[in-house]
């Protein structure tokens, strides 16, 4: 459950902490004194995209934490397997910044946001104003129907089995053409792979035509530059070249390292130099005989790389890509050829597959036919007790083609009054009639799953009098196996509360500030009071407050 709610620089709020108990919680105060706040907030915390409008005028950054407790062992193996420490509490941490960045922890360790919304989805659900509403949206009601089901392992292997029909059916697409596009698209891969083939292209070649182009189309010049090179080295007729030269000052060290062992080192060092600069003007003088201009060679170069690069043009950047492309072409080519014989075997496999989908689709329809028996049962009973006396809820449905949810579509329909025919809820529900369905159907939810924490933000809308006592009530019944926390505007809802916190607005120094207080027994009262009477509190108000709050069911 939630412990504790700690907030610092959130629009108008800024230093704030709240404490939570197990059962019911409920937070009131007056319209706009931030309320909505706390619950933006709580989404922020739990990983759902916040604005920096959320950060208080002024502040650098808005910072939100908020503790847990009494973890589920699904949100602690999910903690475990992210690398988190799993423990008897859950410290979550959220930081927006005023420049729209935002930064995470849990338990202290970075985390994204991503990583909040995970772990979070199995801490607290929460019912914002205009839930209610979602009712009204038949596509809404199947979704809903599958969570009271639990029917996840049912919708799984339908999942699969409908996957490997998709994945069949779209093979069996892409070889299914007609004769003439079938006979275009051969001719085309044909000519491609003819064209592709008679290059004969090697991988590198290109590298190493260009690099032979390059001597070719210089030749001269480089044979120019050997030729000076090795006469430098190697000498003439009528002077004498470096190795000559290194090869007298060798040994004249030489003799002179007999003498002197200190100079033996020199001498071999200068040694090796001579000896170095033979071989390389033997090298060169070899080198010289390669070198010649060829035009007819250079022809031959230019008009290999033209082609290859006619061939990239047309197949890809590089030979590789070329080559790649040629074998792609060729599986293809293949394939159109033996696209009778493919075609019969997805043909076969199709139909074993779709069977086996239709058979699981069967099974999950099973489940949620079923599973609306039970579920309208449950709606009718909760629904009388929210003063909505001789409700009946019925489930439009038909089979259809397989889909990806399955072959059902499905609407709630409901009978507000003895008499009347079902018709669509957005069709006859009123608001309040619609928070009284919804609640009833988040109670029925909520024996389903175990979420520890749930929030309704003004479940009450659109009702007064004896249905919102009912509905304090159920809110009540609901706590008693998991934490309720409620923002609400009446008395009787109020009055039921395990725990209440106030949150009240002030304006100090022209500027807006928002506080929350845990209420005791006496400001219970004093609180219910006003939401019962505004601002004049009467001895009377005061009186049916406590008798309220004695009261409590």
């Amino acid at each position: 459950m939630l412990k504790d709610l700690k907030i610092e620089n959130v629009a108008v709020i800024e230093k704030a902490q709240a404490q939570f108990t197990a059962g019911l919680n409920v937070l009131t105060g007056e319209t706009g004194a931030g309320k909505s706040i706390l619950i933006d907030s709580i989404n922020a915390i739990l990983g759902n995209r916040a604005s920096r409008d959320l950060v208080r005028t002024g502040a650098a950054k808005a910072c939100i934490w908020a503790t847990f407790t009494g973890l589920p062992r699904a949100v602690k193996r999910q903690l475990e397997e992210a690398g988190y420490e799993a423990g008897d509490e859950l410290l979550l941490y959220r930081e927006i910044g005023a420049e729209g960045k935002s930064n995470c922890r849990v338990n202290g360790m970075p985390a994204t946001a991503a990583m909040l919304r995970e772990v979070s989805g199995g801490l607290i659900n929460i019912h914002g104003q205009h839930d209610s509403q979602s009712l009204t949206n038949p596509a809404k009601h199947l979704a809903l129907l599958d969570t009271y089901a639990q029917n996840q392992a049912e919708y799984t292997a339908y999942r699969q089995a409908y996957k490997q029909l998709i994945a069949v059916k779209r093979q069996a697409d892409a070889l299914s053409m007609d004769e003439a596009e079938k006979q275009r698209r051969t001719e085309l891969l044909r000519f491609q792979l003819d064209e592709i083939d008679t290059a004969a292209l090697q991988p590198g070649e290109e590298e190493q035509l260009a690099a032979r182009r390059q001597v070719v189309s210089h030749a001269q010049t480089i044979l120019e530059q050997v030729s000076a090179a090795h006469g430098a080295l190697a000498g003439g007729d009528e002077f004498g070249g470096a190795a000559d030269l290194l090869g007298a000052a060798s040994g004249s060290l030489e003799s002179a390292a007999a003498l002197d062992e200190s100079l033996k080192e020199s001498s071999e060092r200068l040694s090796e130099l001579y000896y170095t600069a033979r071989e390389l003007a033997t090298d060169l003088a070899d080198r010289l005989e390669t070198y010649g201009f060829d035009p007819a060679e250079l022809d031959r170069l230019e008009e290999r790389l033209d082609a290859i690069y006619r061939l990239k043009q047309k197949y890809g950047g590089s030979v590789e890509e070329v080559l790649a492309y040629a074998e792609k072409a060729r599986a293809e080519l293949e394939g159109i050829e033996r696209a009778d014989e493919t075609l019969a075997a997805l043909s076969e496999q199709k139909r074993l597959l779709y069977g086996q989908a239709r058979n699981a689709a069967e099974a999950l329809t099973g489940t949620r036919l079923e599973a609306f028996e039970a579920m309208e049962k449950q709606l009718v009973e909760a629904c009388t007790f929210l003063n909505m006396p001789g409700v009946r809820f019925t489930l439009q449905h038909s089979r259809g083609p397989l889909a990806g949810t399955g072959q059902d579509t499905v609407e709630f329909y409901i009978s507000a009054n003895p008499g009347e025919a079902p018709k669509p809820l957005a069709k006859i529900a009123s608001g309040g009639e619609l928070s009284r369905i919804m609640l009833a159907l988040k109670s029925a939810l909520a024996e389903k799953d175990d979420i520890p924490t749930i929030i309704y933000d003004e479940i009450d809308t659109g009702v007064s009098g004896l249905a919102a006592g009912r509905i304090g009530q159920k809110l009540r019944q609901t706590a008693r196996g998991r934490q309720v926390i409620c923002i609400t505007h009446t008395a009787q809802i109020a009055a039921q509360a395990d725990s209440q916190l106030l949150i009240q607005k002030n304006v100090q120094a022209e500027r807006t500030y928002t506080e929350i207080f845990p209420l005791d027994e006496e400001g219970r009262v004093r609180e219910v009071a006003r939401i019962i009477s505004g601002d004049q509190i009467t001895e009377l108000s005061l009186a049916n407050a406590r008798e309220m709050l004695g009261g409590r069911a």
